[in-house]
């Protein structure tokens, strides 16, 4: 037995070697091209024609996000990503969390139906061209309510808090009613707090649809006022495109400093999701609701 229990134990440390040595190799191949696209943002543009670096560029400059800051587009477009995102995200996340709360009750009248209905429109669309007109026909186009009203609603994550809400037990919504609590009152005061993790996972995956959308834009939006950073991106990597074919066999300067722009762009871009991601991870938690019902 001493001697099964030691081989077991050695195939366990063998597989958790195997394991850590996977996750470094995994670790490695993602960390090291998000590292040098930080460091060519930060490099000049003779560093960055001459090439050959990857982990340390030899010639470090600023000049790259001087040109990002300095563009009064840039800021404007930031303006319009932040409050795009920041609307976005709580109105598609009350609005599907008030669909979810009424679907997930079983006397609700027509449910079944709502639901076959809801569960249609996850599969099937009216393609781009339908949209299109829709879109025409509501007035929304050049409007900032194009990134807003049209991603109000999914119905795929009604489905997630709808499932979520059903978990809540029945007795806290009973020992409310008792209290003389209405509806609006269980789902702000009840509902919705105990729904954080469901509610703060589909706040992250939209808005970080939300930030990175440029689709929106490409097809409702031609007034430059309105551009998110997204677009500004889109737009700086076309005239990086256009300005390469165009001085073929010419100076390499316009090329690459065109290119270290776009890379600092890329890092401006990124950083807001990479920092508010931490503070949403806390909320991936479960069994919020341990020991709320004393049964």
């Amino acid at each position: 037995m001493n001697g099964k229990a030691a081989k077991e134990d050695l195939d366990s440390r063998i597989f958790d070697t195997l394991n850590i040595i996977f996750l470094i190799i995994c670790t490695i191949v993602i960390i090291i091209p998000l590292w040098n696209v930080i460091i060519s943002s930060f490099s000049s543009g003779k560093a960055l024609a001459e090439g050959g670096f990857i982990f340390w560029s030899p010639e470090f400059s600023l000049e790259n996000y001087r040109a990002v800051f300095n563009d009064s587009n840039i800021w404007q477009a930031f303006f319009i990503s932040v409050s795009k995102t920041m609307i976005g995200v709580v109105t598609h996340v009350f609005f599907c969390a008030m669909v979810g709360y009424g679907l997930s009750k079983k006397y609700l009248r027509g449910r079944k139906l709502y639901v076959a209905m809801g569960v249609i429109t996850m599969f099937f669309s009216g393609g781009m061209i339908p949209t299109f007109l829709l879109i025409k026909a509501l007035g929304l186009l050049n409007s900032f309510w194009v990134y807003i009203i049209p991603a109000l609603f999914s119905f795929f994550d009604v489905v997630i808090l709808m499932n979520f809400f059903r978990n809540v037990p029945d007795s806290l919504e009973e020992s409310a009613k008792m209290d003389g609590a209405g509806d609006w009152h269980i789902f702000l005061k009840i509902f919705i707090p105990l729904s954080m993790p469901a509610m703060a996972t589909i706040a992250l995956f939209n808005g970080v649809g939300q930030w990175n959308d440029f689709m929106t834009t490409k097809l409702y939006i031609t007034d430059q006022s309105l551009y998110p950073l997204q677009m500004m991106l889109y737009e700086i990597i076309v005239q990086s495109q256009t300005q390469s074919m165009q001085n073929v066999g010419g100076s390499v300067v316009i090329e690459t400093t065109t290119k270290g722009v776009q890379l600092a762009t890329i890092v401006i871009t990124t950083l807001p999701i990479v920092l508010i991601y931490p503070l949403l991870q806390r909320y991936f938690i479960s069994g919020m609701m341990l020991g709320a019902v004393k049964e």
